[in-house]
């Protein structure tokens, strides 16, 4: 036993109260508390604080939930465990045995010696004041079935709405806001990869989220695969919000001496509303030994330029061009691998064509780094098409239950199947062929794509989805520990795996597979409240786009790319050469400003016009900023609203600039002077709290200020 005490770091504190039997409890999580506060209070003064009764308590007044609420706890909403030995829900009675912690840290073990389990959970409030909770369950006895693991924490009940996200291919990550509902509610993936549809955060907020004001608390747990969030709004507790592995029955059975360590759980508050939070987790992962240090490189992706038909020729060509226009990184997408000339064979089958590419990749690649730029290549590993070599000599390595596949013509998903990489041979032929090629070529970067759903997997006998996430990451950090300064970029048919799990390996994300801009804005936007820009691949798309057959502007398409980890998908060779000294003007554009939007604080002033989409790039030190006005409808005020700017110094001048490199933005007969004009010196102050006429921009228009402190 021990006195409550508390966890803080970068504003956001925790407190921890392990006086009465069993796990500890959370009795605070949210903001941090003045140094010393707790020194003089004893548990008793603090549970007469906020415990609900006086001791002793009894279940029909029911105990403060722990870390992993039970309902031997008196609890009624859903257990953070459960388990079953022989079959049997097994209800564990803990014993705290340890509890080791330091100013940010804490190490809780408990055991059950009758049942000859122990569980270890760690909670840290981590750089940015992310609170990170890590759970592990060891089992000592007869075999026990782990059904979920799910750490949750309070927040206050006072909290009234959810956010959470919904979607679909081509158009991920959209918003759904709802008013809290009661009892206990469990929002779920089962697609073996988080999912185009996925919740990817659970946010609870005081009133409707907003961007830059408000109380909330959100959590994300960081698997890049099947999950579960939380959320237990019950009328004798605290509200709780959580999250966790989904786990299909029989798929981890612990043996004595066995453990199963769940997936770290992020939990991020914020009292300034989601951009907040945002910076919360921004700073987190900024602050990891891995996150990228270099500049993001301009990046060429071949695939909305040729598609499956290539010429060598033409693709050198191609690579040239793209090096006389600024072009940094180019990456060859799918179709270079024997027989690949479309998406029904040959996955698995990772050698290069000898038909199509007589002379093997190397004159591409040594062309392209004789250019001075990165060279990347796309890979599938964990899929594989029945029509392959790799198939029809081991059709035993289909992650599938084998009746799953006596039904293929009706149940294939883009024609091919899931390869079960947690089988070490299957692991040892994929791995071994993208070994050998990234260190023949000197492939600088790997595009790693996962274009369907995990559907009835089964790996040596039992559902096999967490081996073969497990074998995703392994496979992903053994090719980088090989291959020093090799990136990889996860992609899952577009933004279907953009989560902290597959983030602790890879190094960008692809946000969707819609190069659309309108829909981009939105795309990148909500993709923006888990992700930094820097981490965020965000590329110009042809003139009409391929997946929604919409006609953008060029500068349009190359604001909204500017807004990440920027790049074109296109066919450079089809530019005029007016077009191509704008993309030129864009690629020195993009080289210049993403020092500020790679490392500043994204911000997204409030209009209340929602055809508007404004994003705000902030230096730490505030002494330089980056905006991106956009709309993505007509207006509905013949006079648009003032744009206020915040996070900017108070006392500070600033030269604010309309970038015209992307190319003139068209918009209604009224131009406000300083528009016209194209530049304006106003201090920080005014443009918080005045702020500066918008021009009415007509529909799906952008233009980009920069502001540069005097």
């Amino acid at each position: 036993m021990t006195d409550p005490f508390v966890l803080q770091r970068d504003g956001v504190g925790v407190v921890v109260d392990a006086t009465h039997p069993g796990l500890p409890r959370v009795l605070h999580w949210g903001a941090a508390l003045p140094e010393g506060v707790l020194g003089d209070l004893t548990a008793g003064v603090l549970s007469a604080a906020v415990d609900r009764q006086t001791p002793p308590g009894t279940l029909d007044a029911a105990w403060e939930a722990t870390i992993l609420p039970d309902e031997g706890d008196g609890y009624s909403g859903r257990p953070g465990m459960s388990l079953r030995r022989g079959g049997v829900l097994l209800r564990a009675r803990w014993r705290l045995d340890e509890i080791v912690h330091d100013a940010t840290r804490c190490v809780i073990d408990a055991v059950d010696d009758a049942a000859q389990l122990s569980v270890r959970v760690e909670i840290e409030v981590a750089t940015g004041g992310v609170v990170w909770v890590r759970s592990q369950l060891r089992n000592d006895g007869e075999p026990v079935e782990v059904d979920w693991l799910e750490p949750s924490l309070p927040v206050p009940t006072t909290a009234s709405h959810t956010l959470t996200f919904d979607g679909r291919w081509a158009r991920e990550k959209r918003p759904v806001v709802t008013v809290m509902p009661p009892g206990s509610t469990v929002r779920q993936s089962r697609r073996g990869r988080p999912g185009h549809d996925a919740a990817t955060m659970l946010v609870a907020s005081v009133g409707e989220p907003q961007w830059q004001s408000g109380r909330m608390w959100g959590v994300h747990v960081a698997w890049s695969s099947d999950t579960s969030y939380r959320l237990d709004r019950i009328t004798d507790q605290r509200t709780r919000i959580g999250a966790g592995e989904l786990l299909r029955p029989g798929e981890i059975v612990l043996g004595a001496g066995e453990d199963y360590a769940a997936p770290d759980v992020a939990f991020v508050y914020a009292d300034d509303g989601m951009d907040g939070l945002a910076a919360r987790v921004h700073t987190w992962l900024r602050g990891r030994p891995q996150h990228p240090s270099s500049p993001r490189p301009l990046t060429l992706n071949t695939w909305e330029a040729v598609y499956f038909d290539h010429d060598p020729a033409r693709l050198i060509a191609l690579a040239e061009r793209a090096a006389r226009l600024g072009f940094e990184r180019f990456v060859l997408d799918d179709g270079w691998f024997a027989g690949r000339r479309d998406d029904s064979t040959s996955l698995g089958d990772w050698i290069v064509d000898h038909t199509v590419w007589p002379d093997g990749l190397s004159p591409l690649v040594e062309r392209v780094h004789a250019l001075g730029m990165q060279f990347g290549l796309w890979f599938e590993p964990e899929m594989v098409s029945l029509d392959s070599d790799l198939a029809r000599s081991h059709p035993d390595w289909l992650l599938h239950d084998p009746r799953h596949l006596q039904h293929a013509a009706e149940l294939s998903w883009r024609t091919q199947y899931v390869l079960d990489i947690a089988n070490p041979d299957a692991y040892a032929h994929v791995f071994g062929q993208i070994d050998a090629l990234v260190g023949e070529l000197g492939v600088d970067a790997i595009k790693w794509d996962h274009n369907r759903d995990t559907i009835e997997s089964l790996h040596a006998g039992r559902p096999g989805t967490h081996a073969q996430t497990h074998a995703f990451t392994r496979m992903v950090a053994e090719l980088k520990a090989r291959h020093p300064g090799l990136e990889i970029e996860s992609c899952a048919s577009g933004g279907a795996r953009t989560d902290l799990g597959a983030l602790a390996v890879c190094d960008r994300v692809w946000a969707s597979d819609s190069n659309d801009p309108v829909e981009r804005q939105d795309i990148q936007r909500w993709t923006g409240l888990l992700l930094p820009p820097e981490l965020v691949g965000a590329h110009v798309g042809p003139a009409v786009s391929h997946g929604s057959g919409r006609a953008t502007d060029l500068s349009y398409r190359m604001a909204t790319s500017l807004m990440g980890s920027a790049g074109f998908e296109s066919d450079l060779m089809e530019l005029s050469d007016d077009e191509g000294a704008q993309v030129a003007a864009f690629a020195a554009l993009y080289k210049r400003l993403r020092a500020i939007m790679h490392a500043g604080r994204v911000s997204h002033p409030t209009l209340r016009d929602p055809a508007w989409r404004v994003t705000a790039f902030t230096a730490k030190d505030a002494a330089a900023a980056v905006v991106v006005v956009a709309t993505v409808a007509s207006l509905e005020d013949a006079r648009a609203e003032r744009l206020l700017l915040s996070g900017l110094d108070p006392e500070r001048t600033y030269r604010v600039s309309v970038k015209d490199e992307l190319g003139p933005a068209r918009h209604g007969w009224v131009t406000p002077p300083w528009f016209s004009a194209g530049v304006i010196e106003l201090p920080g102050a005014v443009l918080a709290e005045v702020g500066l006429q918008l021009p009415p921009l007509w529909p799906v228009q952008a233009f980009v200020l920069e502001l540069s402190a005097l």
